[in-house]
């Protein structure tokens, strides 16, 4: 099995080092990833500027992969279509520093980079880890790899798209795995206001995760539980439900007009 491994948070960071250790045991791993820290960049690609791409070695100075001067996305779309021989038969995303979990999911580079392989039909699964003080990467790994194991071994559809939570170590063993869906309240977020030496104002974004949610059952709620959450997502944004409706609204005097004339 050809893996393709990339991240947000650049290609020498330790979760992307320690995650590629367990996926070895898996299949073999190529690495594409930025070449500095993209965290919250979300789907973003690079259209005004080249994409700067650079061989990296391994520490026993074996072929390691790629970095590259743009985003997660840029990554994954370069990987495919340029870098490799032939597409992987999946790609991973991590391990991320940091949750991904609720609304967090429209912000996330890890995420983006998951969604941009399903968009070529290759399943993809985007790994995070739930922040603390200290985080131990080769424990999540460890983890992480058996979940995407059990993974492929349902062989789910082409173009499938996971996103995978692991609570941090600090609450001990994970507890299991929860099958949830994407949790949509909103976060503690906030502003802090301050000023510069120089008098200037400024902002600095305050964040203060959910411990406490109530209604359905989430991945936030169980990750604050201690579980690792297994999320399928899909990146079709339509509502779906809305559309019939929606035919049935007035749209007459809009473009044409019944008989065809352009409309005024």
């Amino acid at each position: 099995m050809l893996i393709l491994l990339t991240n947000d948070d650049g290609v020498f960071a330790p979760g992307l080092r320690a995650l590629r250790k367990e996926l070895l045991k898996l299949g073999k791993v190529v690495v594409v990833a930025p070449a500095q820290e993209q965290s919250g960049v979300g789907h973003s690609i690079t259209l005004h500027s080249p994409l700067v791409v650079k061989p990296i070695d391994d520490d026993d100075g074996s072929d390691l992969g790629h970095m590259v001067e743009g985003s997660p996305a840029d990554c994954v779309k370069l990987a495919i279509l340029e870098l490799l021989d032939r597409p992987p038969d999946l790609i991973v995303s991590g391990i991320n520093a940091g949750s991904n979990a609720g609304i967090n999911v429209l912000y996330s580079g890890t995420v983006a980079a998951a969604i941009e392989g399903a968009f070529f039909k290759i399943t993809s699964v985007a790994i995070s880890l739930e922040s603390a003080e200290h985080f131990d990467y080769p424990h999540a790994a460890r983890h992480a790899a058996k979940v995407i194991e059990r993974i492929m071994a349902n062989r789910p559809e082409p173009g499938s798209l996971f996103n995978v939570n692991l609570p941090a170590h600090v609450r001990g063993e994970p507890r299991g795995v929860k099958v949830v869906p994407m949790g949509l309240g909103r976060y503690g977020e906030g502003f802090e206001r301050r000023r510069d030496p120089r008098g200037r104002t400024y902002y600095w974004m305050t964040y203060k995760p959910p411990f406490h949610l109530e209604g359905t059952e989430s991945d936030v709620s169980a990750l604050t539980q201690g579980y690792i959450t297994v999320t399928p997502l899909h990146f079709d944004l339509t509502r779906a439900e809305a559309l019939e409706p929606l035919t049935r609204w007035d749209w007459s005097g809009v473009g044409a007009t019944r008989d065809g004339s352009p409309g005024r």
